[in-house]
């Protein structure tokens, strides 16, 4: 099942164009990864699947439901952890959580249980009768994830949730996203910090200037700026190194050299490292370490857009 669907999904502040014909599905079962630098359209995409602003053209399904004319359908399988924190500190986290939860209609037995099920998800059980107003950072953010767990939705979308808090903490949200979505939810995740996203997230879509440039999995991705791997291998001695042969494996696309440093650059379809590490050691040449450089996510980025994430 398709969960998210954009068509030509548009939005503009004036003269700005915030959200620019963007189109994009996500499967049911993904983690996916939205990035952009500021400015580049994410919130104001979030907010039109949220409901909480108003699309000037194009389409949004989600649950192949229509969001305008299933709105209320489509929000009671959604929950939305925002970047801002959602939660009341002169309440206790236990009244928030039944708070937020009784605004999708649960009560009773049922309301009970899905709050009691929520705090204990994000380990929040023995501090439920606490204001939120004593927590550390991390807690809040924690509660703050309870929140919008307490109906069950189907689809979560979370903006930033591990912003400014302890590693910890961090550590904690991760592998909470990661249980969510064994359990058969459906995230849309978008972060600031690029290892987050690659360790998590199973597609990524990367925004700029109000349009998705791009969007894949992380190899995909990498693929778009490089049809290459690399590894360095560091040897005891050049001596035996004769480049020209080196360079007749199939696959070797280029050799640099750099004092006892041996940078090859192979073509990625072919799988060549065996007969790599075979040729030095034919040739008494002992192999002091091996070191892949596949491009990392931040590479990808940086070269789609020039800009960092945060700029």
């Amino acid at each position: 099942m398709k969960v998210v669907k954009l068509v030509n999904l548009t939005k503009k502040f004036g003269d700005l164009v915030a959200v620019n014909q963007i189109s994009m599905e996500i499967e049911a079962g993904e983690i996916y990864g939205l990035l952009g630098p500021n400015g580049a359209g994410k919130s104001s995409a979030i907010n039109m699947i949220c409901s909480l602003l108003r699309s000037d053209k194009g389409e949004i399904f989600l649950f192949e439901k229509d969001l305008k004319r299933e709105t209320d359908f489509c929000k009671r399988k959604l929950g939305i952890v925002p970047q801002d924190l959602a939660i009341y500190e002169d309440l206790s986290a236990v009244e928030n959580v039944k708070f937020f939860a009784s605004l999708y209609g649960l009560k009773g037995n049922l309301l009970k249980e899905c709050v009691e099920e929520a705090l204990g998800f994000v380990g929040l059980s023995d501090q439920a009768k606490i204001q939120p107003k004593g927590f550390s950072g991390g807690m809040k953010r924690r509660l703050n994830i309870a929140c919008a767990l307490a109906h069950r939705p189907q689809l979560i979308i979370m903006d930033e949730p591990t912003v400014g808090i302890d590693p910890q903490s961090r550590n904690h949200i991760l592998q909470a996203v990661q249980r969510l979505n064994q359990m058969g939810c459906t995230i849309i995740y978008t972060s600031h910090y690029m290892e987050e996203v690659e360790e998590i997230c199973t597609r990524i879509g990367i925004m700029d200037h109000g349009k998705l440039i791009a969007e894949g999995t992380k190899e995909e991705l990498t693929g778009i700026i490089t049809t290459t791997n690399s590894i360095a291998i560091t040897v005891d001695s050049l001596a035996n190194l004769e480049e020209a042969k080196l360079k007749a494996i199939k696959g070797v696309e280029r050799v640099e050299i750099e004092e006892k440093i041996v940078q090859i650059h192979s073509r990625r379809e072919v799988n060549n490292l065996d007969q790599i590490i075979l040729y030095f050691t034919n040739r008494g040449m002992a192999i002091k370490s091996l070191e892949s450089k596949t491009p990392d996510l931040e590479t990808v980025f940086l070269t789609l857009t020039g800009r960092k994430l945060r700029d």
